[in-house]
């Protein structure tokens, strides 16, 4: 792979869009907006194509006064026939996109016979010709679109530090935000025009599909990491950048592999995107797959860990004291948790908890204090949910064992005062001293 200047200025190029696009990105997931940025994204080439046909080039301003209006005039459209139509949002984003979409799309078909303009440059953008087009600064000459997509960003980044607050607590309590004198809908309003003005600088670049990522695949990779939104802003700016990077070195060297030149940059941007989220997706250490399973792995060793302690003391409890100690198969069929039963076996065994003597177990001195614990916290509950809340049916016992799990010895004592420290459940079995 052969890196020159003109690559370097490509990847400044696409990084400075896709941070353009994913610091605002943030607030359209957090308000639960995704479909929003999609819509304007695409609703704004009729600004684009009136612009066109109106002006007779591509020069910014009136490209950027265009699509700024279809993008307030699109808001106000989705908000409107949501109201008046009773439909769900996504429906009146659907109606609404894809109508503008379509009459966009007529639009710059007959443009494209008077002005100089590509419709697929409109979907996939021309990044790679965009160190062509440079701009003389103090002898450095810069591409027109690294400024473009740079001023957008600082633009943003100044509204995002002006309004933090603002924009903080109208996307996740608009109700509140009204309520402490500030205006939700012009901060939304606000918001959605800044949304179509970077979609606009970073059309020309990038082209629809990677503004539409960028949008929003950084903010939910981002949501998936941490909860905090300073945090989150920072991780979505990353994430976009690193997108960017190994989008373009990706649509230089992959096709390479199965035997072609290239591939569209802003295509493998979004691609690469893709890519990144679908593994925070899977190893993010809080909300990813992999993890919550392995947390939910770990929690069922852990209540069937329990239901063995449980079951052994309560064996122990009602065997005579020369009964011969409980066998392995016994516990299994009780449990009927499959091999988690073994896996817990194990633990237990690793714990010290539990002794096995050829295929029998026995407790030891903690398992047996532990089970002891469990026993007398199921036996408590029963004893609130029947005495207290008059719930003595037969799902008393399940709703008692569900809880047994989650008791610590602060909770267990009140409980023991609540209930008047009772010596016997209403089944009239023995409540465990602690």
């Amino acid at each position: 792979m052969e890196w020159t200047f003109l690559d370097t200025w490509i990847v400044v190029v696409g990084m400075l869009g896709a941070m353009s696009c994913a610091l605002l990105g943030n607030y359209l997931v957090l308000r639960r907006m995704s479909m929003m940025g999609d819509a304007i994204s695409h609703a704004v080439l009729p600004g684009l194509a009136i612009a066109f046909l109106v002006s007779g080039s591509r020069e910014s301003l009136p490209m950027l006064i265009g699509a700024i209006l279809i993008g307030v005039l699109t808001t106000f459209f989705i908000h409107g026939i949501d109201k008046l139509s009773g439909l769900d949002r996504g429906a009146s984003m659907g109606v609404v996109f894809t109508t503008l979409f379509a009459l966009g799309l007529i639009l710059i078909r007959q443009a494209a016979d008077h002005v100089d303009l590509d419709p697929g440059c409109v979907l996939y953008g021309a990044i790679e010709l965009t160190p062509l087009d440079t701009y003389l600064w103090f002898d450095w000459e810069i591409p027109q679109a690294a400024i473009t997509n740079g001023a957008m960003l600082l633009i943003n980044l100044i509204f995002v530090l002006l309004f933090y607050k603002e924009l903080k607590i109208t996307s996740f309590d608009p109700a509140l935000a009204t309520t402490i004198g500030i205006n939700a809908n012009v901060m939304q309003y606000v918001l959605m025009t800044l949304v179509a003005a970077t979609t606009i600088a970073a059309f020309e670049s990038v082209g629809s599909i990677l503004v539409i990522a960028m949008l929003i695949v950084p903010g939910a990779a981002a949501h998936l990491l941490t909860d905090r939104l300073g945090l989150m802003l920072m991780i979505s700016l990353v994430f976009a950048a690193v997108s960017a990077l190994v989008g373009h070195i990706g649509a230089i060297t992959i096709p390479k592999w199965f035997g072609f030149e290239d591939t569209s940059t802003a295509g493998m941007m979004a691609f690469m995107a893709g890519v990144l989220f679908s593994g925070v997706l899977l190893f993010a250490p809080r909300y990813g797959l992999i993890s919550r399973l392995l947390h939910q792995l770990l929690l069922g060793v852990k209540i069937v860990r329990d239901d063995i302690l449980g079951f052994l003391y309560r064996y122990q409890e009602l065997a005579s004291p020369d009964a011969t100690p409980v066998q392995i198969f016994q516990v299994r069929d009780a449990l009927k948790a499959g091999f988690t039963v073994d896996l817990s076996l194990w633990d237990l065994a690793r714990r010290n908890m539990v002794k096995k003597v050829a295929d029998r177990l026995t407790l030891t001195r903690s398992g047996l204090d532990r089970g002891r614990n469990l026993v007398r916290s199921h036996r408590l509950w029963e004893t609130y949910l029947c005495n207290k809340m008059g719930y003595c049916d037969a799902d008393m016992h399940r709703h008692a064992h569900e809880l047994e799990h989650y008791t610590n010895t602060e909770l267990q004592s009140k409980l023991g005062q609540i209930t008047g420290n009772p010596i016997h459940d209403p089944h009239q079995r023995k409540i465990p001293e602690p």
